[in-house]
């Protein structure tokens, strides 16, 4: 596939890398200051599944120099979304589909009214990754999940062809037939492990040493239960379980990428994670009061 990658960080570089490696065309879209960076040390994985080193990335600077693309993979952070869409309307009338990871579910509505319901194809990942000083990949767990599917009639073959992309790559792809229900539960994953851990300015493994703290994470989860029921997603209490499993199984430092920006001091996703589940919930006339208690604890941290 010739696989055109907008939003080159962790996420971006790590499942472009992954899919460079295993031969198929990659090419980064990006704005001057990472194309510097990627032209200065190239694109550089390390991970537990093996590293893997890019030395001259194919970059460009505007989407008009982008030729044949089958597929875009978005993976900027949320607040990024709207300076994207003139790129993608160009990608899009050149044929490309867009495969956008970004969290939280508003994204996919905005996009699929900008570029059409048949462009959107539906998808998500879990990978707990950040780069360092140079601008290189550090993968620090066993997840890099990738997970797609088809949002219209019309995408079946291109999530297919994406199928066999991954499958010859050295992540772990899977191809959902009920891809709005995956992306639903990231989201309500999500909203309670990077809202826990960037409230309390902690990884999670100090944070599962206080229950206290740690069940305010299940209350999040249980407020996006409802919150997904109320827009017609079927997430059920084994759903919360499993999600609620999987934040007592991870590593002693494993934080979210929104607590890593607030070590930064970079510009959080509050209002496109926990925002907007305040403004799903507005919609339907739900009280999401977990939501709303940890969306208000980190908006002052928002544009640090």
């Amino acid at each position: 596939m010739k696989i055109l990658v907008i939003g080159a960080g962790a996420l971006g570089a790590y499942f472009g890398g992954r899919w460079h490696e295993s031969g198929h065309e990659v090419t980064f879209l990006v704005r001057e200051r990472r194309a510097k960076q990627l032209q200065q040390h190239g694109i550089e994985i390390h991970s537990p599944h093996g590293n893997y080193k890019i030395e001259e990335p194919s970059i460009i600077r505007n989407a008009n120099e982008a030729e044949g693309i089958d597929l875009v993979f978005l993976s900027v952070k949320g607040y990024h979304l709207p300076g994207t869409i003139d790129s993608l309307k160009t990608l899009v009338d050149k044929g490309a589909k867009v495969l956008p990871v970004l969290n939280g579910v508003e994204h996919i509505s905005v996009l699929q009214k900008e570029l059409g319901e048949e462009a959107v194809v539906g998808g998500l990942s879990f990978i707990i990754a950040t780069l360092d000083e140079n601008g290189h990949v550090i993968h620090s767990s066993q997840i890099h999940d990738l997970i797609f599917g088809a949002l219209h009639q019309s995408q079946h073959e291109v999530v297919d062809e994406l199928g066999i992309a991954c499958e010859q790559s050295k992540f772990d792809g899977k191809l959902s037939n009920s891809i709005l229900q995956e992306i639903w539960k990231k989201y309500m994953f999500i909203t309670a492990f990077s809202g826990i851990t960037t409230a309390v300015n902690l990884p999670i493994g100090e944070i599962r040493q206080h229950p206290e703290t740690f069940h305010i994470a299940r209350k999040i989860l249980e407020d996006m239960q409802q919150l997904a029921n109320s827009h017609g997603l079927e997430l059920t209490d084994e759903h919360v379980d499993k999600a609620f499993e999987s934040m007592e199984n991870l590593g002693e430092e494993a934080t979210s990428s929104m607590h890593q920006d607030r070590r930064k001091g970079l510009t959080l996703e509050v209002e496109h994670l926990h925002g907007g589940a305040l403004r799903l919930g507005e919609t339907v006339g739900l009280k999401l009061p977990y939501i709303e208690a940890i969306y208000g604890i980190i908006k002052p941290f928002e544009n640090a």
